[in-house]
């Protein structure tokens, strides 16, 4: 009895020294410390970012406005540059004395421009960075998810990371309470843990997966291929890109995905690649017009109005070498002749085919076991119409919303396929007890997820805030040569979307960068084909931004594809930077080519 009391009060249990000294445990105690150091003892250094914008004049109010992410935007009397607070010299001096300056202020300047006086007119931005040390949050929470393979764990490192390098000591109130309580975290609570879990719950509790994945199998679907095949047409389909093509894709194909024996892994990577890859190609949705407000540049006619800044959208289109190749590698996989997809791809379809097992050993998959099989109350029979008919609505009331006002609306479509789903289970004879207890096994199969979502916003934010991309860009000067700036500047995208987890908070600082850069190299160099090399640049900072959003561990894209694929979210990292990666090297090859050849 003694012997069996003295092991109970026993207070560290064995192994305790070695797991407080592993590899992970040290660097986390190490980059907090630094991070804490950096943030306490180091001033930021600060920069202003310099937009060019299309500013027009109300005749009658004399109120001066422009075009912000297709809204107009009435802002106060601009000033002169020279005597902005944001100008060179004032930031110089906000330096030396380790101030801090105004946020922002609209300015213009008198230019002379093929002989006649022009008024420009830009917004600058104040903008900190702390060098190197500004990746530090991106940094702990990358490492931390390929040490522990615990993305939760990892995301809340980074966090704290990140809150000490900014001097958010009080993290909870500082750090998590704004974000959770704003509007984006309220809108990926209700989408992706009730409504998409509700769903997915009720399709599960009525076997309406199951019997679609039967369907499939029995009327078109005759093996792996041809399954795989579907899920790349689907993800071809749903050209809106992001988090709408991976809900709808993944949510759809998971099923007979399963019954195929296809791996997690490959299936994560096809949802994943086929979302912002194909958005950026068959770009019929909402980035355009997002993209358009970066790249106005002052004295390009081309680029003077928010039509031509579409038109050379969708004229550079063409050139996105990287999102194409993405979507070729993704049907070269479904159809068994992938060139290049790495030893882990490999070892995920040699896995599942031969033994069935759709996660690697040790996988801890984002969606739990209760969405794995269907658990039919006792004298319940499923139907392949309860799936069926709320993905039609689902679908349906998306595109609907989207060409009547321009963005599908994905909480109203989600929300009618939930009640469809709801009231047909209930007319087919369902219980409204075992109704809930489907609903409630779907929020607990996608709660994980859905928290690891909340954390990887909130550390992107963070990350921003450290501004790490900021000082990559303050590193790329204007004496690059021309051939060599569509890969530098897909080189740079590339790490900053990575580090930040998001393609479009990319080009928020990259293209106000790139297009100018872009067009005074040419300018300088002697480019003869303007508009063509501005295109390669172009498309080489849409394309770059995209790669690094795919990739990343902290991206919402990549954490919903794991989710709805029922992955491992760095199983799914690992095996999909491989052939990512080649596509990529593809796309900065022939971007430098074509500009050898034809610039």
């Amino acid at each position: 009895m003694s012997d069996t009391v003295a092991k109970n009060t026993n207070f560290f249990k064995p192994g305790f020294i070695n797991r407080i000294l592993s590899p992970a445990s040290i660097f986390f105690v190490v980059s907090l410390l630094l991070s804490f150091y950096v943030g306490k003892h180091i001033p930021p250094t600060w920069s202003v970012s310099k937009t060019s914008i299309d500013m027009h004049i109300d005749a009658s109010t004399n109120d001066y406005w422009y075009t912000y992410k297709g809204k107009k935007k009435t802002v106060s009397t601009p000033v002169s540059i020279s005597d902005s607070s944001l100008n060179p010299a004032s930031i110089e001096q906000v330096n030396e004395a380790g101030g801090t300056p105004i946020q922002s202020q609209i300015v213009y300047e008198l230019k002379i421009i093929n002989g006649v006086e022009t008024t420009l007119y830009y917004t600058l931005k104040s903008q900190r960075h702390w060098g190197y040390f500004s990746f530090l949050p991106a940094i702990v929470a990358i490492v931390l998810c390929w040490l522990t393979r615990a993305p939760f764990a990892a995301l809340v490192g980074g966090i704290f990371s990140g809150a000490l390098l900014l001097g958010l000591y009080d993290v909870t109130e500082a750090v998590f309470v704004p974000s959770f309580a704003s509007k984006g975290a309220a809108g990926i609570l209700l989408l992706y843990l009730f409504l998409l879990g509700g769903l997915m719950g009720i399709w599960s509790k009525t076997g309406a997966a199951q019997a679609f994945a039967d369907y499939m199998t029995l009327n078109f679907v005759k093996g792996p291929k041809s399954a795989r095949l579907v899920a790349w047409l689907l993800g071809v389909i749903f050209f809106q890109g992001g988090t709408v093509s991976t809900v709808l894709v993944g949510t759809t194909v998971k099923p007979l995905a399963d019954k195929e024996r296809i791996s997690h892994e490959e299936l994560a990577y096809i949802v994943d690649s086929t979302a912002s890859p194909i958005a950026s190609v068959i770009a019929f949705n909402a980035w355009p017009g997002y993209i358009q407000s970066f790249i106005y540049v002052a004295g390009i006619s081309w680029l003077a109005t928010e039509q031509a800044r579409l038109a050379f959208f969708f004229g550079s289109v063409k050139y996105s070498f990287y999102s194409a190749i993405a979507v070729l590698f993704t049907f070269l996989l479904c159809i068994d002749k992938a060139p290049f997809i790495g030893k882990r791809m490999k070892k995920a379809i040699k896995r599942s085919r031969e033994t069935g097992a759709l996660d690697a050993p040790g996988a801890e998959p984002l969606s739990s076991k209760e969405l794995s099989q269907a658990s039919l109350p006792k004298g319940y029979t499923s139907h392949v119409a309860e799936f069926f008919v709320p993905l039609i609505v689902l679908i349906g009331t998306s595109l609907i919303t989207y060409f009547i006002g321009g963005s599908p609306q994905v909480r109203l479509a989600f929300s009618l396929a939930l009640l469809v789903a709801i009231a047909s289970a209930l007319f087919r004879g369902m219980k409204l007890s075992d109704l809930m207890i489907g609903i409630e096994d779907g929020l607990k199969g996608v709660v994980v997820g859905a928290a690891v979502l909340l954390l990887a916003i909130t550390i992107g934010n963070l990350s921003k805030d450290a501004g790490g991309g900021i000082f990559l860009v303050d590193l790329l000067g204007a004496k690059i040569p021309f051939w060599l700036l569509p890969v530098a500047l897909q080189i740079l995208t590339m790490f900053i979307a990575f580090a930040t987890g998001t393609s479009w908070g990319t080009y928020a600082v990259a293209f106000p960068l790139a297009m100018p850069l872009a067009f005074a190299v040419a300018s300088t160099q002697g480019v003869e084909n303007l508009v063509f090399y501005i295109s390669i640049c172009f498309a080489a900072v849409l394309n770059g931004s995209v790669y690094g959003d795919q990739c990343s561990p902290i991206s919402d894209t990549t954490i919903l594809s794991s989710l709805t694929c029922g992955c491992d979210l760095m199983d799914h990292v690992k095996t999909q930077i491989v052939p990512a990666s080649f596509a990529a090297g593809i796309a900065g090859i022939g971007w430098t080519g074509m500009v050898l050849l034809f610039a």
